[in-house]
């Protein structure tokens, strides 16, 4: 799914939030009553489980990355941290966004009409992370083969940003449907 080129502000990397079209549900349910709300199952909690991972995971590798530049770390240390976790991080968003694409988004849409345009949203988050997540893997690839850690600690910083952007978004369309309607997978 492309965007709508009259919208580029709902582009991944230049929006800071979701517009408010797109907020219904969240406004009904406020993040901060989600965990206690009687349809916040077993599926969901995982599904946010794999979010939290997602983040642990780019912060490690942020972490890493700087211990790196400031010689707090050496080469031998970080780089099977590097391939290890950032293996992981890759692997494991790629499949979740697949599983995500073919199987949650298309039952939830049909959940609650008035967000389809933010599954469409969803969905080109994906198509962006995609182009994304190849970067990233380049970038450590780069690091792995003797380059500076400098510019791959830009990439990184970014790529968390607009990670965080779209699980953050994610979070708001999703755990609000599921909330209001008791799907559960």
């Amino acid at each position: 799914m492309k965007l709508d080129p009259d919208q580029p502000e709902l582009a991944l990397d230049r929006r800071d939030g979701l517009p408010d079209a797109l907020r219904v549900l969240a406004e009904a349910y406020p993040r901060a009553n989600w965990e206690a709300h009687e349809n916040f199952g077993e599926m969901i909690r995982f599904w946010m489980e794999r979010h939290a991972m997602f983040r642990q995971l780019t912060d490690l590798l942020q972490e890493d990355a700087r211990a790196l530049a400031d010689n707090k770390v050496g080469f031998e240390t970080y780089a099977p941290r590097l391939s290890q976790y950032g293996g992981m991080l890759l692997n494991q968003l790629h499949g979740h966004h697949q599983i995500e694409d073919h199987h949650y988004f298309p039952r939830l849409i049909t959940l609650d009409n008035r967000l389809e345009r933010g599954f469409e949203l969803l969905e080109a988050d994906h198509e962006a992370m995609d182009g994304l997540l190849h970067g990233m893997a380049e970038g450590a690839n780069a690091v792995l083969q003797g380059g500076q850690v400098g510019p791959f600690i830009e990439r990184l910083d970014s790529f968390t940003t607009l990670l965080n952007r779209h699980l953050t978004d994610e979070e708001e369309i999703v755990v609000p449907v599921v909330l209001e309607t008791g799907f559960q997978g």
